[in-house]
């Protein structure tokens, strides 16, 4: 089993991604991680995404097709096999995922830090729910889980860049400035998560399209990257053919040393070593 990290930049497209994450980039140039170009399944919108990447199935399956739809999840998750294998997860998330995970619906005056309490798959969360909650804050609320709790699996889940796309576009200044302030704040922190012995999977959910929408198929708004540095999986450029989303939660699982669940396919599409 390996200790995994999960970054999930909210709206960070592949071109602009590859732009301005620039450490990331570093790492994939000098062989020591793995960058591939993700197609995003459909609708390219935040909660069917967040419950396609966790589970592994497709919109039509889990049911949670829209944004709208507020319930816990039905399908095996990353937390549920988590819980099953007796690992330890943690999560400093936007609210839709404790919706999506531990209970639904959210409720800001007792749900913020959920530790510890039964029945929740994800055992130890920091949520937030203001879009304009500051990436450097989350950043440290992941940080405080992780050094108290030492999670197997820990979630780090961002949404200034996702804020940016919508109020002023893919095409602009301001989403751009979003992301290249995420690329200095992961190479800050992403060190120190190596060191301390942990796998480190970066991607996104969705892109955004220069109107500042994202729930269509253009490539903008499908198009995600991926980047894995785990000693587990081959290095280098996968760059040259898209990936389907739907290896990432099989993926993951492999990382944590998890039997997949049935609905999961088989992560063929990453080269593992």
């Amino acid at each position: 089993m390996g200790k995994t990290i999960f970054v999930l930049l909210d709206a960070c497209g592949y071109e602009i991604g590859t732009k301005y994450l620039g450490y990331l980039e570093h790492m994939a140039d000098y062989g020591l991680a793995a960058k591939y170009k993700v197609r995003g399944e459909l609708p390219s919108m935040s909660r069917p995404m967040y419950e396609t990447l966790m589970t592994g199935v497709p919109s039509y399956v889990h049911g949670i097709t829209c944004n709208e739809i507020v319930r816990r999840s039905n399908q095996t998750s990353i937390f549920n096999l988590c819980k099953e294998a007796g690992l330890v997860s943690g999560a400093a998330a936007y609210f839709w995922m404790s919706e999506l995970y531990n209970r639904a619906p959210f409720d800001k005056h007792c749900d913020r830090i959920q530790f510890g309490i039964e029945n929740d798959l994800i055992d130890y969360g920091i949520y937030y729910w203001e879009d304009t909650y500051p990436d450097s804050h989350l950043f440290m609320d992941g940080e405080a889980i992780r050094k108290t709790y030492h999670p197997d699996f820990m979630l780090y889940h961002p949404m200034s860049i996702d804020l940016a796309g919508h109020t002023f576009g893919a095409d602009s200044r301001e989403y751009a400035g979003k992301v290249a302030d995420m690329g200095v704040l992961i190479a800050d922190i992403l060190p120190s998560w190596l060191e301390d012995g942990y796998q480190v999977v970066v991607t996104a959910d969705h892109g955004m399209d220069e109107n500042g929408i994202h729930c269509g198929i253009t490539d903008l708004q499908r198009d995600v990257p991926l980047y894995i540095l785990s000693p587990l999986v081959e290095n280098g450029r996968f760059e040259d053919h898209y990936i389907g989303q739907r290896n990432i939660a099989p993926m993951l699982c492999r990382l944590l040393g998890l039997k997949v669940s049935a609905a999961m396919i088989s992560p063929d599409e990453i080269h593992f070593k």
